[in-house]
């Protein structure tokens, strides 16, 4: 029989959500609406020493500004509940205890104070200290004390942890849904912790309890998780879960711009560019990291962008609406290797979603850019103008340096523009042009252009000569769309007396 597909995202509140974590939801989001399963959000907060305030409510944010959809979780509730690990705090001992039991796991009592002194001892020698089968026998646990005296120091509370006993020099074989056969000799691995001194589980321990407990059918994690895997397999065969174990796919790294290294904060910072989905306050620094939606990137991008860190869809499309990327998702389509992350292919998939919006949408989301500089226009003509110059914006916050001179007039004039454009004869021509314009009735784009360019014909000056002044005039600069547009939003009035102050103000040098 198919087994119902459940996959969970379970990030540690630690801090704010990176771009990779982002990415690590999104393909087990993706993966779940593909085959029509369960998207649950678990929370990983064992380590309470490494806890962040507002780190949790962070990452909740920060999914449903991406349009991800939780079945389950913290917020949503659900049958296999609680989804805060220390929460279910009261269930990982008994299966802690029941590896012991079986053989698996041992009681270790080595003090931190005894493990350091070993470490001196190996690095004196220029050897790595691993608490592995080969030293286990000469350490303070369960395998080499007596009966007695490990009953004596259970009964006498001493500090202990549980720690896996891993076979020795066997192959742990697994396939991996995106690598392939994956396959570890147990003689590179050490005799992990299982459950700490403090009463709480490591996340190997939580890890694999909590996903069988919840009926995970598939593991979608980052690869920095692949060194684990075989532990984690070791673990199920352990508990005799082997046949209810989750297939797993170890994503690729999210690499620097250059391509050297794993992306991280620091190189945001170098860079200029985001690294979180949103703002971060940091609760130690007061500061606020600027992620994503600081900085002016519509959602729908910013998921189109971590789609393609490592996913290829096998086609030459590139934007993907949410649905879109549901119906072609594959996790046989995500790349091994490390997937170079862009910062202006990132600007660029933002400038396309600008761009695919309706002119009125803009005016929505330009207004209170507008409001704020204390500038109050209809909606009207804020939509033409955002319809004028979008395709020259990447940002909603850009709207403004492309369009800022159809809200005020120009308080001064590119000095480069005017030693170019006004002439000796300028002020003249400018002159019959207010005339020209002042006998227009009909003031679109179309007549207004016919009935100006025909009397630049009629009186024979260049067209330059002529259009280059009276962009001056209504800009004060050499910028901005076709002319005739911006005068018809500016309309006759306001047109002539940018005409008028032009030939007041404008002083050739």
């Amino acid at each position: 029989m198919k087994r119902q597909v459940r996959v969970r995202f379970a990030p540690s509140p630690t801090g704010p959500l990176h771009l990779g974590g982002m990415r690590t939801a999104l393909f087990n989001y993706l993966f779940a609406r593909k085959n029509h399963g369960d998207f649950i959000l678990r929370i990983e907060d064992t380590d309470q020493s490494r806890y962040v305030q507002g780190a949790e409510e962070y990452i909740i944010k920060s999914l449903d500004w991406c349009g991800i959809k939780v079945d389950e979780g913290v917020r949503e509730g659900g049958s296999f509940g609680p989804y805060r690990q220390s929460e279910r705090k009261p269930i990982y001992p008994k299966y802690a205890e029941k590896l012991v039991d079986t053989g698996h796991a041992y009681y270790a009592f080595d003090t931190t104070e005894e493990l350091e002194a070993r470490r001196k001892e190996y690095e004196a020698r220029k050897e790595t200290f691993i608490y592995d089968a080969s030293i286990r026998s000469g350490m303070k646990n369960s395998l080499s004390l007596p009966e007695e005296e490990i009953q004596r120091r259970l009964d006498s509370d001493d500090p202990y942890v549980i720690r896996f006993k891993i076979p020795e020099n066997i192959e742990v074989s697994i396939n991996d849904l995106i690598r392939g056969e994956v396959v570890v000799n147990t003689s590179t691995l050490d005799d992990k912790v299982l459950f700490k001194s403090d009463g709480m589980p490591t996340y190997h321990l939580a890890n694999v309890v909590d996903d069988y407990l919840m009926k995970i059918s598939h593991v979608i994690r980052g690869e920095e998780w692949l060194p684990s895997l075989p532990l984690h397999v070791l673990l199920y065969r352990a508990f005799g879960w082997e046949n209810k174990m989750p297939e797993f796919a170890h994503m690729p790294l999210t690499l620097k711009p250059d391509g050297k290294g794993k992306l991280s904060k620091r190189d945001g910072d170098l860079g200029g560019f985001p690294i979180f989905p949103l703002n971060w306050p940091d609760p130690k620094t007061n500061k606020i990291s600027k992620g994503y939606e600081g900085y002016g990137y519509f959602p729908e991008a910013f998921i189109n962008i971590i789609a393609l860190l490592g996913w290829n869809p096998g086609t030459t499309q590139e934007i993907f609406s949410m649905d879109d990327l549901i119906r072609a998702f594959s996790i046989d389509k995500v790349i091994k290797a490390g997937s170079r992350f862009d910062p202006e292919k990132a600007k660029w998939y933002n400038q396309q979603y600008l761009r695919a919006k309706s002119d009125r949408e803009l005016a929505m989301l330009f207004q209170p850019i507008l409001r704020k500089k204390g500038i109050e226009a209809d909606d009207l003509t804020v939509e033409k103008a955002c319809g004028l110059i979008k395709e020259r914006a990447s940002f909603v916050h850009e709207l403004w340096d492309h369009a800022w001179f159809i809200f005020k007039a120009p308080e001064e004039y590119d000095p480069k523009a005017v030693n170019k454009s006004w002439k000796e004869q300028t002020p003249g021509i400018m002159k019959e042009l207010y005339e020209v314009l002042s006998r227009i009735t009909d003031f679109t784009p179309a007549n207004t252009e016919k009935v100006v360019r025909k009397w630049i014909e009629e009186k024979d000056y260049g067209v330059g000569q002529v259009m280059n002044a009276f962009r001056l005039c209504i800009v004060g600069a050499a910028i901005g769309p076709h002319l005739f547009d911006i005068i018809e939003l500016l309309g006759k009035t306001e047109t002539l007396a940018r005409i008028e102050t032009g030939l007041e103000n404008i002083k050739t040098s």
